[in-house]
């Protein structure tokens, strides 16, 4: 390592420590823009020189708070799907209907990628899979936060069905995946600020799905 990496590495570290509001303005600041890039650029075709660019500074000064666009990916896209996964659960385990609860989690998560837009949604186009054996513990604990979110759904059809409030049209599982897509395949046309807003879509997604599944009785 050499003496200029050892420096940087160590004024990372402090910057770390930092939780001064200017710190954490900056390192916002810095998210807020790396998001646009991303969106633009897509994943692949993204840099911190271009992030910097975006933010019209030096991009030394970005080593500071990330040490490579992988870190400063994975951790915009972690602290929002760890709010999902724990909305989710929430709603799962609440004492209300299975019906209200199908309703609220769909809004909530249309929401979500209106409220996280365009991040969700370059996540979503993410093939965990194939991440560099560097992110294999942030792909892991991301692939569960996933199975947590469709976990959820799952567990909410199964108590409809269990109560008959929703008609068992398929497997929970197959219920749940088919919402799901539903929600994500919003990305080919969802723009804020044109058309329907995402608490629209959400609504309508939701009252889509109940209406094939909420049982007569």
């Amino acid at each position: 390592m050499t003496k200029k990496a050892s420096v940087i590495g160590q004024r990372r570290k402090a910057a770390s420590e930092d939780s001064s509001a200017s710190y954490q303005a900056r390192r916002k600041e810095i998210c807020e823009a790396a998001i646009q890039v991303f969106h633009r650029q897509g994943f692949s075709g993204a840099s911190l020189s271009a992030v910097a660019a975006e933010l019209g500074i030096d991009r030394a000064s970005l080593y500071y708070y990330f040490s490579s666009k992988d870190e400063l990916f994975d951790a915009i896209t972690t602290s929002v799907l760890e709010e999902n996964a724990a909305l989710a659960r929430r709603i799962a385990d609440s004492p209300i209907s299975p019906r209200r609860k199908l309703r609220e989690l769909v809004a909530a998560m249309m929401v979500s990628y209106g409220e996280n837009y365009p991040l969700l949604y370059i996540y979503i186009r993410e093939d965990l899979r194939q991440v560099a054996d560097s992110r294999s513990d942030w792909s892991k604990h991301m692939r569960g936060l996933n199975r947590q979110i469709e976990n959820a759904f799952i567990e909410i059809i199964e108590q409809g069905y269990e109560d008959r409030s929703l008609r068992r049209i398929g497997s929970a599982r197959m219920v749940a995946y088919g919402i799901l897509g539903m929600l994500n395949w919003s990305h080919r046309w969802y723009r804020p600020g044109k058309g329907e807003s995402a608490e629209e879509a959400g609504r309508t997604f939701a009252e889509l799905a109940l209406a094939g599944l909420e049982s007569p009785y």
